[in-house]
């Protein structure tokens, strides 16, 4: 039990047990709670803070600051019907409550999956639903990650390619196949883009990664989740589908809840109990997949049917001359959807910086500027820097400094700092704003612009 200053709300990873006026200090409350399920420490959570809630399912609050409150609710509003399909899917839902919290804009994460309380960036709010997939995750963990923990961090796609896997199914089963396997080939282009940060010899961007005297937040990046969903994906493929796979991540979960485990034992577990196909798993290149850096030493197959117009439109842009830019228009974007619009500047991001004047037109037609979908407005700025756009340096400062979710904060600074004509304010920037990030961010951040002496 907690007690608080009774104007503010108490909130933790477990059960909410009920309130009462504190005996001891009229001025206070006190909060109770309880978790049944046995949980690792990084999973608990405490949270005080001045928060409303809004009920948006039978056993889920949305719990946020009184600004944010109603979009909150509007935003997440899909949150049972992704929970019904993952208990579907992965088995019963054993935690109780499934409530969501808003956090203040410096939150480093898209979300973190504390047990009964996931915690989400407000850079979520998009206004349309398009960016639910992070809740999908969060959801999913509730099985993997939570239940099924790897041991050690080393392992630690065991949490998030499972979790991209049950993420990208549950996707699939509300919006239709065709919509997960864009997702998923989205999730192969992020992690051509990280490799390429990264380098490809970067053994940071092993499956299985060595963290002896390494920090495990200097070695975070997509890869776990990318390349653990890709081997899965692939997997799925060649042991006989999505109805076939899906069994085995079930009894996966059945047989390892409420345990720690490692690589190994996956491997085992999965050798088991496909062992009619043990011919099929052991032409699996299983030293690549796990131990060598760089791409997978397999792609799996796609169904690209979503992605051909942002395919398309990216080559067109590509490979445009100055006398074609007259050829585009506001039309080009006609019969997109905002995941569409995502992709076609992820395209774009994987090739050379586009000339100016083909920034500054895309501008013209699309005005991307107005655009606030967070995941739409980091690709489309970092475009315009790569490209040596000035007038964008202000835009791009301002979203580094205004949200710090990591995955866009980090790519914007470096992009700033390796333009000549904004390295200086980005520096300059980063230091009047450190003392206000999480020190995560700031710490990386810091690293990124080689200013941590």
């Amino acid at each position: 039990q907690i007690s608080v200053p009774k104007e503010l709300v108490a909130l933790m990873s477990a059960n909410r047990d009920g309130e009462a006026p504190d005996p001891e200090d009229s001025a206070h409350k006190v909060y109770r709670f309880s978790q049944n399920v046995p949980i690792p420490c990084y999973l608990f959570a405490l949270v005080v803070g001045a928060l409303e809630s809004r009920k948006i399912g039978p056993r889920t609050l949305v719990w946020a600051e009184k600004e944010l409150v109603d979009k909150s609710a509007y935003e997440f509003s899909e949150a049972e019907a992704m929970l019904k399909t993952a208990e579907d899917l992965a088995g019963p839902y054993v935690w109780g409550q499934y409530d969501l919290l808003v956090l203040p804009p410096s939150f480093p994460y898209g979300g973190m999956e504390n047990p009964c309380l996931t915690f989400v960036t407000p850079t979520l709010l998009a206004g349309d639903r398009s960016l639910s997939n992070v809740i999908a995750h969060e959801i999913s963990h509730s099985w993997t990650g939570n239940l099924v923990t790897n041991k050690t961090w080393e392992h630690f796609w065991l949490n998030e390619g499972h979790t991209v896997y049950l993420e990208r199914r549950i996707g699939g089963r509300l919006f239709g196949e065709q919509f997960r396997h864009f997702q998923a080939l989205g999730g192969w282009r992020e992690l051509q883009n990280t490799i390429n940060t990264l380098g490809d010899k970067n053994p940071v961007t092993n499956l299985v990664i060595n963290l002896d005297e390494v920090d495990p937040d200097v070695a975070y990046s997509s890869v776990p989740y990318e390349k653990g969903f890709a081997l899965l994906f692939y997997l799925e493929q060649l042991l006989g589908g999505p109805d076939v796979f899906i069994g085995f991540l079930k009894a996966y979960v059945q047989t390892f809840a409420y345990k720690s485990i490692i690589t190994e034992d996956w491997k085992k577990f999965l050798y088991s109990y496909f062992k009619d196909k043990v011919d099929i798993l052991d032409k699996v290149d299983w030293n690549s997949w796990f131990h060598a850096p760089g791409m997978p030493p397999v792609k799996p197959t796609y169904d690209t049917t979503l992605s051909n117009a942002c395919i398309a439109l990216s080559q067109r842009w590509i490979q445009a001359k100055e006398s074609d830019l007259g050829s585009f228009s506001s039309a080009d974007l006609k019969e997109m959807s905002s995941h569409q619009l995502i992709e076609f500047l992820a395209l774009l991001l994987l090739e050379a910086p586009l000339p100016l004047s083909h920034v500054q037109r895309m501008q013209e037609v699309y005005n991307f500027n107005a655009i606030n979908n967070s995941e739409i407005r980091f690709r489309w700025l970092r475009l315009c820097i790569r490209s040596k756009w000035e007038a964008a340096i202000p835009l791009a400062l301002k979203m580094a400094t205004d949200q710090g979710r990591m995955k866009f904060t980090r790519p914007l600074f470096r992009d700033l700092y390796g333009f000549d004509k904004s390295r200086d304010l980005a520096v300059k920037t980063f230091l009047e704003h450190r003392a206000s990030m999480h020190p995560v961010t700031s710490m990386l951040v810091g690293k990124d612009l080689k200013q941590d002496q």
